[in-house]
């Protein structure tokens, strides 16, 4: 399992509009990162591509 210290704080997902693109922001969902902004939807002339940004909050230290 990949730690959230590792990831980056925005991503931007791209792909087919199927079920397989819909599992990996689910996935970055679930480790954390929150929808930022509509997707947005492309036709390549056969298929609708969609792009989806996210991000996850930073967790900030406080030094005493």
């Amino acid at each position: 399992m990949t730690h959230a210290e590792d990831l980056p704080r925005y991503r931007v997902l791209t792909g087919p509009d199927d079920a397989a693109f819909c599992r990996r922001v689910s996935e970055m969902l679930d480790l954390g990162y929150e929808l930022h902004g509509p997707p947005s939807l492309a036709f390549d002339g056969a298929h609708v591509i969609v792009g989806q940004a996210l991000v996850r909050r930073a967790t900030m230290t406080i030094p005493d």
